[in-house]
């Protein structure tokens, strides 16, 4: 059924105008505030003579014998507000090579999609389902009656390589809404016919038969599990990653793609349109889809909002840092819902975001999630 194989703000102080006879001045200082960056403008200086700028540039004769008191204070002010204003250009083009080593670091940081994460109303009952029908193991258990809630986890191995599913129990919560954001999970099998024989057999239920896919030539089949989530049967050959696909909706594909690339580091894939459907779909993931478990985004024609529901929570991802990651998704215009740090009790390193559409991700520090397994 399942065969596995080994795993591969600006400041601008200007003198706007000077006059000779009477002095009088005009300086402006405004400020605006950026993501991550500050930054000061350099200012200008306007003498309407020659003779004015070669006394002010080469002369010992005191300033304020010419011009005033008042008109000296307020060209030292300017050669001040000059050299703050060098500064100040200076420490934006810092910042903003900065930014653009945070998002580079992002291409090169070690991430994997560890598991996705959602609820059901009867845990035992999910579990004999993904055993006996759909092949998966039972990875470990465990209860939290303090919280009151209790947490499975089930894949195709090792959650150190593989992703792996993280079925959450709420005490005495027996029903939980899909809602109409979530799509499905893929799960690739060598013979998709068979597998369905066998969910039927064991009672469950298929909502599409199995036959080539709209637009392809690639077999599938869908079938549903106790509590309603969707799982697409695709047949492929022996792949190290069986449970292959997370898909879900979004409003603006595009905008998601490009959240996606930059703050997750993720890689499109590829990208199919059809136009007899009304739907797009960007395949996303951190290595080949053959090989990898990639996140499906699904646009349907003229639909920007969807209801998310409670029963999906999350995806977790693996990196090297949460606090640069953290600083990655802010600067790509992502929302941070749980500020980077070590979760109490455990020390694991996590931090959680929202994206353009409100999918939450949480992503894991790489090494404390390995000590956790341990």
């Amino acid at each position: 059924m399942v065969r596995i194989i080994p795993m591969a703000s600006t400041i601008g102080p200007s003198l706007s105008s000077f006059k000779f006879a009477s002095a009088s001045t005009s300086a402006s200082a405004s400020a605006s505030p950026r993501l991550f960056s500050f930054s000061l403008s350099s200012s200008s200086c306007t003498i309407p003579s020659r003779r004015l700028s070669l006394l002010h540039l080469g002369s010992a004769v005191p300033q304020s014998h010419f011009f005033g008191l008042r008109a000296a204070k307020l060209l030292r002010r300017e050669g001040n507000g000059m050299g703050v204003a060098a500064a100040g250009n200076a420490a934006q083009a810092s910042t903003t090579a900065t930014q653009e080593n945070v998002l580079e670091w992002v291409k090169k940081d070690k991430r994997r999609m560890l598991h996705v994460v959602y609820r059901v109303g009867d845990l035992d009952r999910t579990i004999k389902f993904y055993t006996e029908c759909l092949g998966m193991k039972l990875l470990r258990k465990r209860d939290i009656p303090e919280e009151r809630y209790t947490n499975a986890f089930l894949g195709y191995g090792p959650e150190d390589s593989h992703f792996v599913i993280e079925l959450t129990y709420n005490y005495g919560v027996d029903k939980y809404d899909i809602g109409t954001g979530f799509g499905h999970f893929g799960i690739a099998v060598e013979d998709v016919a068979k597998t369905v024989e066998l969910v039927k057999a064991k009672g469950g239920k298929v909502t599409r038969e199995p036959g080539p896919v709209k637009g392809g030539s690639t077999v599938i089949a869908f079938v549903e599990d106790p509590d309603g989530y969707k799982f697409e049967l695709l047949e492929r050959g022996p792949t190290p990653e069986p449970l292959c696909q997370v898909m879900l909706r979004v409003g603006d594909l595009d905008r998601s793609i490009n959240f996606y690339e930059k703050a997750f580091g993720l890689e499109l894939l590829r990208k199919r349109d059809n136009p007899e459907y009304k739907y797009t779909i960007a395949m996303m993931g951190y290595g080949p889809e053959d090989k990898n478990v990639v996140l499906e985004l699904t646009y349907n024609y003229g639909v920007t909002e969807y209801d998310k529901g409670n029963a999906y929570a999350q995806i977790a991802i693996g990196t090297d840092d949460v606090y640069k990651t953290a600083e990655a998704i802010k600067l790509s215009g992502g929302k941070i819902t749980r500020e980077p740090g070590p979760l109490p009790g455990i020390n694991t390193k996590i931090t959680a975001c929202l994206d353009p559409d409100g999918w939450k991700t949480v992503f894991v520090d790489n090494v404390d999630f390995i000590k956790e397994l341990e």
